[in-house]
């Protein structure tokens, strides 16, 4: 079991750790729902230095890239970061990320820790004919997730940059809590606002004590998976693993916006098939209609029980109070407002399909 570079500081701060990825992992501090209501309403800030970040350079960086990643990089520039994908040959998903265009012909891809040898193999294996540069620099880097409404105005004091003016999806190399050239991106997986920060693991500590000491008057708190996962959830977000995985096409999983049939890249082909046909499937939103909570696994079913579809995610909504999920249903039973049942032990409690986010301001 890995550690991350502030593992003996949430287990100080009395985290429950748990396994996650291959890392020793804060779950929960003070508990899921104080926590997501902090990032809700307040501040608050997650070691989610588990993920893994490859650089891509050289003058063939962009086309290597352009033939792994499902979304158009041609269009990023520096300080612009874009979410995409990673197609499979046989019409699913080897991983979701994020893509940092750094400098010219230099870019930093973002993946999820459970995933960084696959991804490492996959690119690697389309690299051999292409010949960019790939440095895998997970194990020196840390990252911090400040997120939540409160996160520019608690963070302003400890860099030189205006924070209000980075746009989301947008980032500055910078100095952030007394550390030169740390990465400051607009970006988070709560949908509450805020800011990623990567650093060198050297660097974590000294800005993680910085944060919390500026934070201190917003009442900022350190905040952990589970919250996570809630928070994450109420917006809507994929969990690789769960809502898209080796079997789950972008197409079915909502994410036709980042799937750019404007260039070729992996398995492009037959998804352009599968979109001018349309997906059998797709990935839905529902709300519980009574009380419940569906999990990850349950079978969703029709008004005569008849299994129709599974659900990937699921949780109790902290903010709206009412179970919420995301699973995969027929095409021509995915229509907003339709009638579903998830199968909770025994009884097959019904659902409306609703559009997302759940979670609205």
């Amino acid at each position: 079991m890995k550690n991350t570079a502030l593992s003996s500081t949430h287990e100080a701060l009395g985290a429950k750790m748990v396994p996650f990825a291959g890392y020793n992992m804060p779950v929960s501090y003070d508990g899921v729902t104080v926590e997501h209501e902090t990032v809700r309403k307040g501040v608050g800030v997650f070691d989610v230095s588990h993920m893994g970040e490859f650089l891509i350079s050289g003058p063939k960086a962009l086309e290597l890239i352009q033939k792994v990643s499902s979304n158009d990089a041609s269009k990023l520039t520096i300080g612009k970061a874009q979410y995409s994908c990673l197609p499979n040959e046989t019409g699913g998903i080897v991983d979701d990320l994020i893509i940092y265009k750094l400098k010219e012909e230099q870019y930093l891809l973002v993946v999820n820790a459970s995933n960084i040898d696959k991804d490492w193999a996959h690119i690697s294996n389309y690299n051999q004919n292409i010949g960019a540069e790939m440095r895998n620099i997970s194990e020196d880097y840390s990252l911090l997730a400040i997120q939540g409404p409160k996160a520019v105005e608690a963070m302003q004091s400890i860099t030189s940059v205006d924070l209000s003016t980075i746009k989301f999806y947008n980032f500055e190399v910078a100095d952030f809590a007394g550390v030169d050239h740390v990465i400051i991106s607009a970006t988070g997986y709560t949908g509450s606002g805020g800011f990623e920060i990567y650093c060198k693991n050297s660097e974590v500590k000294q800005i993680w004590d910085t944060v919390f000491d500026a934070g201190a008057d917003f009442d900022i708190k350190p905040v952990g998976l589970a919250a996570r996962d809630t928070l994450r959830l109420e917006m809507g977000y994929c969990l690789y693993g769960n809502d898209i995985n080796d079997t789950t096409s972008p197409l079915e999983a909502g994410l036709g916006w980042i799937t750019k049939f404007t260039k070729e890249f992996v398995n492009s082909e037959a998804l352009a098939k599968q979109k001018s046909h349309g997906p059998e499937r797709k990935l839905v939103a529902f709300e519980l209609d009574e009380r419940g909570i569906p999990r990850h696994d349950y079978d969703i079913v029709d008004s005569q029980g008849k299994k129709i579809g599974i659900v990937t995610s699921g949780t109790m909504s902290p903010s709206m109070g009412k179970g919420i999920g995301l699973g995969y249903v027929p095409t021509i039973l995915s229509e907003v407002g339709s009638k579903i049942y998830v199968q909770i032990r025994k009884n097959a409690i019904p659902a409306t399909i609703v559009k997302l986010p759940f979670y609205k301001e």
